[in-house]
């Protein structure tokens, strides 16, 4: 199984699952971290750029796609991406977890001047399958808005309950029962 991470706004740090699982589940799965060229003022556009690059640099995702593995930010990347790349056939699924409502209500989210560029948010159905996962207390996105962006999508949603952003910050360090629901997913798809 190979899984590119996608961290969203300001990167995924080492106590965050998405750093955290290269280490734990390194041996029955292979992960490439997307990286960014600028994680605190991201540009969409260069975002997009860079996720292409990597899935274009290895031939084998040609016969094994890849699995996105996308948290915050790094959710609206894939949207954003899959619109426009021509490339989608080398992903397999995302699993996308704790999308940010960056066109709703005021929040963290829609407040921040450097997520302005992500504003008119992608909402067209993903051309493969795909899973969010969204929380009650995310202060980046009440669960009704998450729950629409899923349909959208035509993404299947998980309630994780009071989960806050599925982050560090939120007791989500190794997270053992996200990477159950990972496994879960892949194999459905």
């Amino acid at each position: 199984m190979r899984l590119l991470l996608l961290p969203g706004w300001n990167d995924s740090g080492p106590g965050h699952w998405q750093s955290r699982w290269p280490q734990l589940h390194g041996e029955p799965a292979r992960f490439l971290k997307v990286e960014q060229d600028d994680w605190v003022w991201p540009k969409r556009g260069d975002w997009m750029m860079n996720l292409d690059e990597v899935l274009l640099a290895d031939p084998t995702f040609e016969q094994a796609p890849a699995i996105l593995v996308a948290h915050s930010l790094g959710c609206h990347l894939v949207a954003a991406w899959a619109a426009h790349s021509q490339h989608t056939r080398r992903v397999k699924g995302a699993w996308l977890v704790a999308p940010p409502d960056l066109d709703g209500p005021p929040n963290a989210a829609t407040a921040a001047p450097q997520l302005q560029g992500w504003r008119n948010v992608v909402r067209q159905r993903l051309p493969f399958p795909a899973t969010v996962l969204a929380s009650r207390t995310d202060p980046y996105a009440a669960f009704e808005r998450s729950h629409a962006l899923a349909q959208d999508w035509g993404a299947d949603l998980r309630d994780l309950g009071e989960a806050g952003h599925v982050n560090e910050a939120s007791g989500h360090g190794d997270w053992p029962e996200g990477w159950g629901d990972l496994q879960a997913a892949v194999s459905g798809w």
